[in-house]
C-alpha cells in the first residue's frame, strides 16, 4: 500500500490546510475582493430565496384553502401572488447559480495556477516522477482541483442554505404542530446515522477509482504517444493485455461501488418516499377534528419536506461527500509531496556551488535512490572552462552523474562546482522540443535575448537543418515530433547554442546522430568557445576530441585518464 493510501480522513491537518487555502484565496490582491463580493451576494440571495419560500408556503396554504372552500375570487388573488413569488424565486435562483459558477471558476483558476507554480518550482515535477510517491499528479491538478473547488463551494452554500432553511421553517412547523417538528428531527438523525454506516466504504472506493481511471487513461496516452514504435515492433498484444488489465481493475472497483450504492439506495430511496407521507399522518387528525384548515395540511407537507431536506444533508449528499473526501485526500497527498520536494530542493544532500571558471566534483558519492547501491564513490575531478570531457562506463553511473550535474539527483553527498545553471545546456538522449512555433522552440533557452532571423538561419545552415526552417518557417504552430530524431536533436543543439552556454552536456549523441555529425558538432562547440562533456559508450567516440576521459565502473570506482587532445597523463583513480 502506498504511503498516501494508508489513511483517508478529515483530520486537523487537512482542515488547517483547507482554511489556509481559503484565506490565501480571499486575501489575494488580484482576486480576493472579487471573490468576497460574489460570496457575499450569494449569501444575500440564499437568504432571499428562503424568505420567498416561506412566503410561498403561506400563499400555497391560502390557495389550497380557497380551492377546498370553492372561493374563486380568493383563489385568483392567491394565484397572482403565487406567480409573483415564482417569478422572484426564478430570478434569485438563476442569478445565484451564475454567481456560484463564476466564483467556482475563479477559485479553480487561482488554485490551479498556485499548484502549477509549486509543481514546476524547484523541479518538483521531476522529483515526483522519479520517486513515484504520488500517482498521477497531472490528474490531481487538472481534475481533482476542479472537483474540489466546485464541490467545496457547493457544499458551503448548501450548508448556509440549510441553516437558513432550518431557521425559517422550524417556526412554521412549530406553529402547526410541535410533534411534527420533533418527528422531523428524530427522523433526520436516524437517517443520517444509518447513511454513514451503510455508505462509509464509498470514501475508500472512490479514492481508488480515481487512481484506477487515471492509470487506464495513462496507458491509452502511452499508446497514442508511442504509436509508431509500437506498430513497428508489433507490440499491440502486450499493450492490449495491459489495457485490458487496467480496464478490469476499473470495472472491479466500480462493481464494489455499485454494490455499496445498492444497499445505500435501498435505504435512501425508502427514506425519501416516507418523507412525503409522515407530515400528513401527523397533521391529518388536526384537520379531521376541525382544528386546522385543509391548506394547513399541504403547508405542513411542504414545510416538512423542506426542513427534512435541510436536516437530511448527509442522507441526500452522501455519495457526493464520499467522492469529495477522496478528492481532498488526493490533493492533501499531492500538497505534502510538493512540500517535501521543496524542502529537499532547499536543503540538498549534494551541494551545488557556483563557479564560472570550471566544472568540478569534490568527494562526490552518488547512490541509487531505490536500492541504495553506490554508483559513484568519492569522485574528485576538476575540468577548467575550455577543456572537454568524455564520460564512459556503467550506464547507471553515467545517468546519475549527468542528473547530479543538472541538480536533479538527490541520493548522495559531496560538492559540485559549476557555472550558474542558466550558463549550462543539457541535451538528453531523447531530444525535447516544446509545442508551438519553431521560433519559440529555438529561443526558449535564451529568454529576453533578441536574436534576428538571420542569426537563426546562419546557425541552421551550419547544422545543415535549414531545410526544416524553409519547410515550416519560424512562426508556424507544429508538433515537432513529425521530424526525424536526428533533426529534432540538431534543433535542440541549435536551441542550446543560441543560449550561449559555457558548458554543454550531451547524453549519448550517437543514438540520434552518426559519428561524423557528432564530430562536426564538437568542432562547432570549440569554435564557439563552449566546453563540452559527452556521456557515451567509449567505443562510439573518437578520443582525439577530448582532453580527459572519465571511466565509471559498475562497483562505484572510477578512473580519469588523458584524452588525445591532452597528451599529459592525468593518472588518477578513485574507489
Amino acid at each position: 500500500m502506498k504511503p498516501e493510501q494508508q489513511r483517508i480522513a478529515f483530520d486537523r491537518q487537512v482542515l488547517d490546510r483547507f482554511v489556509r487555502i481559503v484565506r490565501m484565496f480571499t486575501s489575494d490582491p488580484k482576486v480576493g475582493q472579487t471573490a468576497l463580493w460574489r460570496f457575499g451576494w450569494l449569501v444575500v440571495l440564499i437568504l432571499s430565496f428562503n424568505a420567498l419560500n416561506v412566503v410561498g408556503s403561506y400563499v400555497g396554504r391560502d390557495f389550497m384553502t380557497a380551492v377546498a372552500g370553492r372561493d374563486l375570487d380568493r383563489m385568483l388573488v392567491q394565484t397572482g401572488l403565487y406567480l409573483l413569488v415564482f417569478a422572484a424565486l426564478t430570478v434569485v435562483a438563476v442569478v445565484a447559480r451564475y454567481l456560484e459558477e463564476t466564483l467556482g471558476l475563479l477559485w479553480r483558476q487561482w488554485l490551479t495556477q498556485l499548484s502549477l507554480d509549486r509543481y514546476l518550482a524547484h523541479r518538483s515535477f521531476y522529483r515526483l516522477a522519479m520517486s513515484g510517491e504520488v500517482p498521477n499528479p497531472d490528474q490531481r491538478i487538472a481534475d481533482d482541483i476542479k472537483t474540489f473547488t466546485v464541490t467545496t463551494l457547493s457544499f458551503v452554500l448548501i450548508l448556509i442554505n440549510s441553516g437558513f432553511t432550518v431557521l425559517a421553517f422550524s417556526g412554521v412547523l412549530l406553529e402547526i404542530s410541535p410533534w411534527l417538528f420533533g418527528v422531523a428531527v428524530l427522523y433526520a438523525a436516524l437517517g443520517s446515522y444509518l447513511t454513514i454506516y451503510l455508505g462509509r466504504p464509498l470514501i475508500r472506493l472512490n479514492y481508488d477509482q480515481l487512481d484506477k481511471e487515471a492509470d487506464f487513461r495513462a496507458t491509452l496516452i502511452h499508446l497514442r504517444e508511442n504509436a509508431e514504435p509500437i506498430a513497428l515492433l508489433g507490440q499491440e498484444c502486450p499493450l492490449r493485455d495491459r489495457l485490458f488489465e487496467r480496464l478490469a481493475e476499473v470495472v472491479k472497483n466500480f462493481h464494489k461501488i455499485i454494490q455499496v450504492n445498492l444497499r445505500l439506495n435501498f435505504f435512501t430511496t425508502g427514506y425519501n418516499w416516507l418523507i412525503q407521507i409522515l407530515p400528513i399522518l401527523v397533521v391529518a387528525p388536526l384537520y379531521f377534528r376541525g382544528e386546522a384548515e385543509f391548506g394547513v395540511v399541504t403547508q405542513a407537507a411542504m414545510a416538512f419536506m423542506t426542513l427534512m431536506g435541510a436536516f437530511s444533508l448527509i442522507v441526500t449528499q452522501f455519495q457526493s461527500i464520499s467522492s469529495f473526501a477522496a478528492v481532498i485526500a488526493r490533493l492533501d497527498a499531492l500538497a505534502d509531496a510538493l512540500v517535501a520536494a521543496e524542502e529537499r530542493a532547499k536543503a540538498p544532500s549534494i551541494q551545488g556551488v557556483e563557479d564560472p571558471t570550471r566544472l568540478a566534483y569534490e568527494r562526490l558519492t552518488l547512490r541509487s535512490p531505490r536500492s541504495g547501491r553506490t554508483l559513484i564513490a568519492a569522485l574528485d575531478l576538476n575540468l577548467p572552462y575550455g577543456q572537454t570531457l568524455l564520460v564512459t562506463g556503467d550506464p547507471s553511473a553515467r545517468a546519475a552523474l549527468l542528473r547530479a550535474t543538472a541538480g536533479v539527483w538527490e541520493a548522495g553527498e559531496g560538492r559540485i562546482l559549476r557555472p550558474n545553471l542558466k550558463h549550462l545546456a543539457f541535451l538528453p538522449e531523447r531530444p525535447y522540443l516544446p509545442p508551438g512555433t519553431l521560433r519559440q522552440a529555438l529561443l526558449c533557452g535564451c529568454p529576453g535575448t533578441q536574436l534576428s532571423d538571420v542569426q537563426i538561419l546562419d546557425l541552421a545552415k551550419r547544422l545543415e537543418i535549414e531545410h526544416v526552417l524553409q519547410r515550416f518557417g519560424l512562426d508556424a504552430e507544429q508538433d515537432w515530433s513529425v521530424l526525424g530524431l536526428a533533426e529534432q536533436q540538431l534543433l535542440a543543439v541549435a536551441r542550446a547554442l543560441l543560449g550561449a552556454p559555457r558548458f554543454i552536456f550531451l547524453d549519448r549523441p550517437s543514438s540520434a546522430l552518426d559519428p561524423n555529425k557528432v564530430k562536426c558538432l564538437l568542432a562547432l562547440f570549440c569554435e564557439r568557445a563552449v566546453s563540452y562533456v559527452v556521456f557515451e559508450e567509449k567505443t562510439a567516440m573518437d578520443l582525439k576530441d577530448y582532453d580527459r576521459v572519465l571511466v565509471l565502473k559498475a562497483d562505484g570506482t572510477w578512473q580519469v585518464t588523458a584524452g588525445e587532445r591532452s597528451r599529459h597523463e592525468v593518472g588518477r583513480s578513485g574507489s
